[in-house]
């Protein structure tokens, strides 16, 4: 963003609108026009005596200090900002903020005496306060000059350029939240909060952004003084419990919000709520994001992300899912809460029993097995929760077994204290053992120390999915998508609960998420590719597959998935000829062991074969699958020919018979 020239942002005529001017003390209108009567900025307020104006007290060419003031910038609810030049400094320019209590001695030593702590901000991101100074009976704080534009006027200039709202991109907008984060994290840490955060309040230059106006930041344990807040980004209860830092991140989501909606009633009917979803496209569009949206603005204090970090790692992992819809390409990255990929390369049934009959497709018994895996045993194929390594027994959990759940138990119950880390590993371990009931009440001890303990919702899932109780499970996986809606592993939790309930549609949106994010989490895609293999989508089966990347260990597996959609029959339907050419061409370049390529070689001629002999498919000499030319004769004798080399390999007697016997039966008739 180009930075102006600072004298070009100058007020040419500083004065309050009418519409803004009320009495300081009591709050009436005043200095407005009556009865004919002209408007009046300065003055007596009739009601009660007290003296107001809405003319700078400073004009061009007064002194302040080593400082000449250039003139005024703007009027914000804590009075007027003014430009002025450093003459001592090679007229450096430099902002002067006026403090209130003007006029009151008293009252403007103890205003900067309670200031002066701003002085030691020290934050790339944070505007600079120099010193404080007084002059004629008022105090201001001395800030360096951050040029640019705000996040404010960007708005409006893009309304008017329009010619109606127009809210800013949303990734755009989320990374601008994004670097302003780490700031009020500086800001947490010292005991301070900044309490009045609005796009008025965000600075873009040439090559940073930068948080301005301190007016209103205050310290944590500071009990008395004002607190400065606008209606629309502020709290619900920041005027009757203060300033907190889950207040401060309030005014985060608001401010986002503000950024990317066409936000109509943001100080009216939605000044303490958001707008439903389905009013606004980009939320519409952005699950994630409205539920970012709703933790951060929840209405009870203790619902909101409680530090700007939390809430930091949470917005960058919806913007990654914002970009990779966007830009149609992953955007993956390491999560702090949840392990990687956990998919079970053959876990879910390969579908190459030598043995298998031809008429019963190995297909079918691997989508079968597919779904069992993710409800029999959701433990072992979704991610797992990551230990915290602030929890004090993170190094004990570290250095013990994790293979033998029995041991493992044992281990845990000797641990004393038990935190909440041994507590949550516990109840894995008790899963993992068939004591539903066990864990239960590991659980429940979880969430009697700690109500907000999401990750224990997060195992009432797991044992729910067990259970074969979809609808429990999908209210702890969604209880939990909300407490962490940047992460990946809830949505593939709720898109395995969705297909085990038989909601096909939303299992696929959600497989879909979370695979088109991060294309290393494979178990995303195998799930997509069931789900749309159940509705008939061959194309689309085929399409999901292909999102396994090739450096991924479930990579070759994807692919001999690919060959037996293309090479089979499927509720999508016959494949074409074109099909089967493609199956072979991808089994041709596929590194299997011998067993597998002879099997899904079994199903491609077997299917080709079947579809021929229904008339559904016509023969054409100059194709080949696996060898065998496209027409009857060619097809039975690679067929007889697969089925002998199954029958070498196979590891019993009764399968080698049953397998010679299948080859037999398929050879063409020949007069020997």
């Amino acid at each position: 963003m180009e930075a102006p020239e600072p004298a070009s942002l100058l007020m040419a005529d500083p004065c309050v609108p009418e519409s803004r001017r009320r009495c300081p003390a009591c709050q009436a209108e005043v200095g407005r026009a009556r009865g004919g009567a002209p408007a009046v900025p300065t003055g007596f307020c009739v009601h009660c005596g007290q003296a107001y104006s809405f003319v700078p007290s400073l004009r061009a060419g007064d002194r302040v200090g080593p400082y000449e003031i250039a003139g005024a910038l703007a009027h914000g609810g804590q009075g007027w900002v003014h430009l002025a030049r450093d003459v001592g400094v090679e007229n450096h320019w430099v902002v002067l903020k006026g403090l209130l209590d003007e006029g009151d001695p008293t009252a403007q030593a103890a205003a900067i005496a309670e200031r002066r702590f701003l002085a030691s901000v020290d934050h790339p991101a944070i505007v600079r306060i120099h010193t404080f100074v007084e002059h004629a009976g008022t105090g201001y704080i001395v800030m360096e000059y951050v040029g640019g534009t705000s996040l404010r006027e960007v708005l409006r200039r893009r309304a008017a350029a329009a010619g109606r709202p127009d809210p800013l991109p949303v990734g755009e907008a989320i990374a601008y939240i994004l670097a302003v984060l780490p700031a009020f994290a500086y800001l947490h840490r010292h005991g301070l909060v900044f309490c009045d955060f609005k796009p008025d309040n965000v600075m873009l230059g040439p090559e940073n952004l930068r948080l301005i106006d301190l007016g209103a930041v205050r310290r944590l344990d500071d009990p008395g003084g004002a607190v400065y807040f606008t209606r629309g980004y502020a709290a619900p209860e920041i005027a009757r419990e203060g300033p907190s830092v889950p207040s401060d991140l309030y005014t985060v989501g608001r401010t986002l919000a503000a950024l990317i909606l066409n936000f109509r009633g943001n100080t009216t009917t939605y000044a303490d709520r958001l707008p439903p979803a389905g009013e606004h496209d980009v939320l519409r569009r952005h699950e994630s994001l409205y539920r970012l949206l709703c933790r951060a603005t929840a209405p009870e204090p203790a619902d909101r992300f409680q530090s700007a970090d939390e809430m930091h790692d949470e917005l960058l992992g919806v913007l990654r899912e914002i970009v990779a819809a966007e830009r149609g390409s992953p955007a993956p990255a390491p999560s702090r809460r949840f392990t990687g990929d956990v998919h079970l390369t053959g876990e879910e049934g390969d579908g190459t029993a030598a043995a298998a009959p031809p008429q019963q497709p190995a297909q079918q018994g691997q989508q079968g097995q597919q779904g069992r895996s993710w409800t029999s045993r959701p433990w072992a194929v979704l991610p797992r929760l990551r230990v915290d390594p602030e929890d004090p027994a993170a190094g004990t959990l570290a250095a013990l077994p994790d293979s033998a759940p029995a041991e493992l138990a044992v281990l845990l119950d000797a641990i004393s204290p038990a935190s909440v880390e041994v507590r949550l590993r516990l109840a894995r371990a008790r899963m993992e053992l068939g004591d539903p009931a066990g864990a239960t009440a590991v659980l429940d001890e979880v969430s009697a120390a700690d109500p907000f303990e999401w990750r224990a919702d997060w195992y009432r899932g797991l044992l729910a999915l067990a259970a074969g109780d979809p609808d429990t499970a999908r209210a702890a996986f969604t209880h939990v998508y909300a407490q962490v809606p940047g992460e990946l592993a809830p949505k593939l939790a709720l898109a395995a609960t969705a297909e085990a309930a038989g909601d096909l549609d939303r299992a696929a949106a959600l497989f879909d998420l979370v695979s088109r994010t991060d294309d290393g989490i494979t178990s995303a895609a195998f799930g997509l590719a069931r789900v749309r293999a159940a509705t008939g989508d061959r194309d689309g089966t085929v399409a999901a597959y292909q999102r396994v990347p090739a450096s991924s260990a479930a990579h070759l597996e994807a692919q001999a998935r690919i060959v037996r959609t293309l090479g089979t029959v499927t509720p999508a339907g016959a494949p074409a000829a074109g099909d089967l050419v493609e199956a072979a061409r991808i089994l041709t370049g596929l590194e299997l062991d011998d067993r597998c390529r002879a099997a899904l070689t079994r199903d491609l001629l077997h299917c080709a074969l079947e579809l021929i002999r229904t008339d559904a498919l016509q023969p054409d000499p100059d194709v080949a699958l696996a060898g065998a030319r496209l027409r009857e004769g060619d097809l039975r004798v690679g067929l007889e020919r697969t089925y002998r080399e199954l029958a070498r390999l196979a590891t019993s007697a009764d399968e080698r018979y049953q397998l010679v016997d299948l080859a037999n039966d398929v050879r063409p008739r020949t007069l020997t």
